[in-house]
């Protein structure tokens, strides 16, 4: 705190109370001292807010969305072992934005969390920084890592190559690739549905429709419209999310296309709805629950200064064969 105080010409005392008394100091200061807290990386030291000894008895959760069944769903799997713990949630929503996500962890900090639960491996490095340099112990959810990061989760980019294998198995060649979102778990679907096609030689690039936007049903079917227009003569799609699966699954049955005969549709994750399409529909049923748990209980281990069962937990995905495939 000293350190921003002098590179922004105010007193400890003033940057303390931009920063926890925002009303009791000018806005242009204030947006000035918060210029140097970015700059430095600066964040308050949770051992000089309480004793070292000290617990909060809270875990920081970051997810990208509270809507998605995908993130409720490790949620619930969470709390099934945090809560029985002594534990709380501090539940923190990303948006999907990577400077949400830093934002986030910097003003959850001020409430001094033991340790950190957080959705996916590609955080700004100023987020890894100040992991680092807090020391706190956390846990990565949803994908697998490279480095020495404590993760729980699956190989997206296998999923993506295993359900585009079993489009292809049925025969298809002109097989699509409808994405939303485009977060960096749908990239490594893509990914996998590529090294999939490219390995059977009928890869194409203009079949790959991509919509940043967040997903949903209407826009599956709408996405299946512009799609078809486009390449009458493709007969396989594989969604992103299931979600854009039944949008399309439904777009087909108003459109009076058979599925699979005419065109075989696969989804991911496995949702409820999944299995009550007509035909029901192909999905990679990902073990979003025991994610939730094998994460928290990772999570306790450091913290109570346990071995860890393992610092990669992949818990594999299951390739859910019904009719619209």
């Amino acid at each position: 705190m000293h350190d921003v105080g002098q590179a922004a010409g105010v007193s400890a005392i003033t940057v303390s109370r931009a920063l926890h008394s925002p009303e009791r100091v000018s806005p242009a200061l204030r947006e000035k001292i918060l210029q140097v807290v970015e700059q430095l990386g600066y964040v308050p030291n949770r051992s000089a807010r309480q004793l070292a000894s000290a617990r909060s008895h809270t875990v920081l959760v970051l997810i990208p969305s509270l809507s998605n069944t995908v993130f409720i769903d490790a949620l619930a799997g969470i709390e099934s072992v945090l809560q029985p713990a002594g534990y709380q949630m501090l539940i923190g929503n990303t948006h999907y934005s990577d400077s949400e996500e830093l934002a986030l962890l910097r003003a959850y900090l001020q409430h001094s969390p033991d340790g950190l639960l957080v959705t996916g491996l590609n955080q700004l490095p100023a987020f890894r920084q100040i992991v680092a340099q807090q020391a706190l112990p956390a846990v990565y959810m949803m994908d697998l890592s490279e480095d020495d990061r404590p993760c729980v989760g699956f190989s997206q980019e296998a999923a993506g190559a295993s359900m585009t294998g079993h489009l292809l198995e049925r025969g298809k060649r002109r097989i699509a690739f409808l994405g939303a979102q485009l977060d960096e778990r749908v990239i490594k679907r893509l990914n996998g549905y590529r090294l999939a096609l490219q390995e059977a030689g009928c890869h194409d690039p203009a079949l790959e429709w991509l919509n940043p936007s967040p997903s949903s049903m209407q826009m599956g079917a709408d996405m299946l419209d512009a799609l078809l227009a486009a390449h009458p003569d493709c007969d396989g799609i594989f969604c992103c999310n299931d979600d854009l699966a039944i949008g399309a699954i439904a777009r087909c049955q108003q459109r009076g296309i058979a599925v699979p005969a005419q065109l075989a549709i696969g989804g991911f994750n496995d949702l409820q709805a999944a299995a009550w399409t007509t035909p029901a529909l192909s999905s990679i049923a990902t073990p979003r629950f025991d994610i939730g748990v094998a994460a928290a209980r990772l999570l306790l281990q450091q913290l109570n200064g346990e071995a860890m069962t393992s610092q990669k937990l992949d818990l594999g995905f299951q390739l859910k064969i019904r009719g619209s495939s």
